[in-house]
């Protein structure tokens, strides 16, 4: 399942789109069911289910983003960016355009989630991650990681 991923390709790309923001997401599979995370009410996008994500900080790599970002939000460890899933564009609170990209990840353990900026944390099944109060491009980015896995 691993690939080569092309992070500067991919960079490359959003800069041509004119991208002001890069922020990565993961897909976190525990016995076939993926991570969401729910967004404090009071934040932009309050209450919405999302993948663990985050903010690309000046001069990080991908990769580099992706593992901090999990572990800021999870404390959950990387062990491998075993695939790159897809990517979507948004306008952020501010305006800004940004665009997510999302990888397949494996973590070193996958034994206790511990959250520092979201309310609640549920692994569920692919197919029912549209019981939550999820967006559509999320539900996108779930739908191409199970055409993957097929």
């Amino acid at each position: 399942m691993n690939q080569n991923i092309d992070y500067k390709k991919l960079l490359a790309q959003a800069k041509k789109d004119l991208i002001e923001k890069i922020v990565v997401g993961a897909i976190l599979v525990k016995e076939e069911k993926i991570l969401l995370l729910e967004r404090p009410r009071d934040d932009f996008m309050g209450g919405i289910f999302e993948l663990p994500s985050g903010n690309l900080e000046k001069g990080e790599l991908l990769s580099e983003g992706l593992m901090r970002e999990i572990k800021e939000e999870t404390g959950l460890e990387v062990k491998n960016i075993t695939r790159y899933i897809n990517s979507f564009d948004y306008l952020s609170g501010s305006g800004k355009k940004v665009r997510q990209f999302n990888f397949l990840v494996e973590l070193k353990s996958y034994e206790s989630v511990v959250l520092t900026e979201h309310d609640f944390f549920v692994w569920v099944k692919p197919e029912n991650a549209d019981k939550f109060n999820i967006t559509e491009k999320v539900k996108e980015v779930i739908n191409k990681f199970q055409e993957l896995k097929k």
